[in-house]
């Protein structure tokens, strides 16, 4: 496989980023979702919809995310809308929260490794295209949060993201915390190529690497970030585009890496790259294209 095309540039702005989407050269089809993370009640790190905007106007796109598996302000539709118009998406964006109603459709993954199938909201029938527009950080059980774990945890409903956290049951909430750790990543592998193979081609991946905590997101109580921003990369490479960020944070003179370092290896996270590098649906070798070098 040839190395894929990472497009990387330091301007952490909203031009910035519209920028180096740009040089994807790649037009979404028909509707577009666009699958961030709304960020849960309490967290401060979360990319938040002014920076996107031109981004996601741009590609004409329906912001989309899915319910929690885990008690917070995003386990149930009713409460998960009412967080996303409190955080102000609904202010610039049409929102689907994809897995609303049920019942989920499921995808195949004939050659998972450890899951065949994967539930995701109903809703991804509506669009014929995505954006994976993933905010960089650590996560308590991933290790990091990217575009590998947005396709994956993200697009699956609730109960698919306990489906993948509990590595092919549905358990309980006890159960999604206390699994071997390096099945539960191969898990995730697998219920991402599942949404790429869906797409066939139709999907791009924004990272954006700021507010780099070592928390997800989802975090209600979340460390402040560790190091300083670094950029914004582009792709149409989600394993790609995943490596090539945690080789910037390891590349950095950021006294702060240490920190992010130790959350994203003690969660051995590199494992979901190299368990998707080996299903096969993208590479872990790159071209870092510097955008701001070319122009």
């Amino acid at each position: 496989m040839e190395k894929a095309k990472v497009y990387f540039t330091r301007d952490m702005s909203p031009e910035g980023l519209v920028r180096v989407y740009e040089k994807l050269g790649k037009e979404l089809p028909g509707k577009v979702a666009v699958k961030l993370h709304s960020g849960e009640e309490g967290n401060q790190n979360y990319v938040k919809p002014e920076f996107v905007k031109d981004l996601i106007n741009k590609v004409n796109g329906t912001v989309v995310e899915c319910n929690t598996a885990y008690e917070g302000a995003r386990n149930t539709t009713e409460k998960h809308v009412e967080l996303m118009e409190k955080h102000g998406w609904n202010k610039y964006f049409d929102v689907d929260i994809m897995d609303a109603e049920g019942p989920d459709k499921v995808l195949e993954i004939p050659n998972g490794k450890r899951i065949k199938e994967n539930y995701v909201g109903k809703n991804i029938d509506n669009y014929d295209s995505m954006l994976v527009l993933s905010h960089f950080k650590g996560h308590p059980m991933g290790g990091y949060g990217g575009a590998l774990k947005q396709l994956s945890i993200g697009v699956a409903s609730g109960t698919g993201k306990n489906y993948i956290h509990c590595v092919g049951k549905i358990g309980s909430f006890d159960d999604m915390f206390h699994v071997d750790q390096l099945q539960f990543l191969e898990s995730m592998a697998d219920a991402a190529e599942s949404v790429v193979n869906y797409f066939n081609g139709n999907i791009a991946y924004v990272n954006i690497m700021c507010n780099m905590s070592v928390d997800c997101d989802c975090c209600a109580v979340a460390e402040d970030p560790c190091m300083k921003d670094i950029g914004i990369l582009a792709s149409l490479d989600p394993i790609a585009i995943d490596q090539a960020c945690i080789d910037l944070v390891e590349s950095s003179d950021d006294p702060g890496k240490d920190h992010l370092l130790e959350r994203i290896n003690s969660r051995h996270g590199i494992h979901t790259i190299e368990a998707a590098s080996e299903l096969g649906y993208g590479t872990r070798e790159y071209e870092l294209i510097d955008i701001d070098a070319r122009n």
